[in-house]
């Protein structure tokens, strides 16, 4: 994986922009067009919906379940940091959520305990079985046209690590906009990718830029580009969010990339950073200090939470 030395621009009939890394055959695109980074070639949309469907959970996150599972606990704060959110720009009254990419149904799950009518949709067999297993509604299959026409209205449609997976996340994000009924809330939350912290740790520990994964990972966002985005769609976002930033590990010499176990490691510290804080009985400086680093373009995620008018 390297940098272009020269920013070569790279064009093709839909997609043109300066190229700012490579890998396994891939370029990787400022786009002018989209007004976000992503790859060039765009894989095949089909044989992407049958890796999604069968391979995803089973060959390249093989633990991703479990560990999510063991994760709740710490998960949970920030899905009731978004709902907590998503809350107050509704009201009392509206609580009809669905989750995009749902994966293994957690935050469905802590939804649906505190009252939400949630449904997700999830194209991997195995990660819907486990949010059915939950006890959520799920709809197993992709995302598209066809599947969006049957869901219904919504008052959030939220999507997780979902739209750097995805060919055509403008699309995706339109028809999720569409679900929406006025005043309702789309929440987008994606890595923070070619972040400052990320290029002052990718210096720090001599990496090459290791968060750049095709074929899994196609687009790359920041809060602006995100944000961007979401107005171009004619959204207003109101909140960003985002986590730990786990480069600061790099950048404290802690050099995880490549090492599954110090990578866990170092994930266990950013879980108890927020425990304590939380134990500390000091919620709201946790929020404001996330807020504060996603304000200045920085932490792990970009999450970004746009009302419709």
């Amino acid at each position: 994986m390297s940098h272009a030395p020269i920013p070569e621009l790279v064009a093709d009939k839909a997609h043109r922009g300066p190229r700012i890394a490579h890998a396994k055959g891939h370029d990787i695109i400022a786009c002018e067009i989209c007004g976000f980074k992503h790859v060039l070639p765009l894989p095949d949309p089909q044989i992407l919906a049958r890796e999604y469907a069968e391979n995803y959970y089973a060959e390249e996150k093989p633990n991703f379940i479990a560990h999510a599972g063991e994760d709740q606990d710490w998960f949970a704060l920030a899905q009731n940091d978004r709902l907590d959110a998503f809350e107050r720009f509704l009201g009392k009254e509206r609580r009809r959520l669905l989750d995009i990419g749902c994966g293994p149904g957690f935050l469905l799950k802590t939804a649906i305990a505190r009252g939400w009518d949630a449904h997700g949709v999830e194209p991997s067999r195995q990660a819907a079985a486990h949010a059915h297993a939950l006890g959520a509604k799920v709809t197993r299959g992709l995302f598209d046209a066809h599947s969006a026409a049957e869901l219904g209205r919504f008052d959030v449609v939220n999507l997780t690590n979902m739209l750097e997976h995805v060919p055509d996340p403008i699309t995706i994000l339109t028809l999720a906009r569409d679900l929406l009924d006025p005043g309702g809330v789309l929440a987008v939350g994606v890595p923070n990718d070619f972040s400052p912290l990320q290029i002052a740790a990718q210096n720090a520990a001599g990496l090459d830029d290791w968060w750049v994964a095709p074929p899994h990972h196609l687009n790359y966002f920041d809060f602006e580009s995100l944000s961007a985005l979401l107005v171009r769609l004619g959204l207003k976002p109101v909140e960003r969010m985002t986590s730990f930033p786990m480069e600061a590990f790099l950048m404290m010499g802690d050099h995880y990339v490549g090492d599954a176990a110090l990578g866990r490691a170092c994930h266990n510290k950013r879980k108890n950073f927020d425990f304590a804080l939380e134990a500390a009985g000091l919620k709201g400086l946790r929020r404001e200090f996330y807020g504060a680093l996603a304000k200045l373009g920085l932490g792990r995620e970009a999450v970004v939470l746009a009302v419709k008018p």
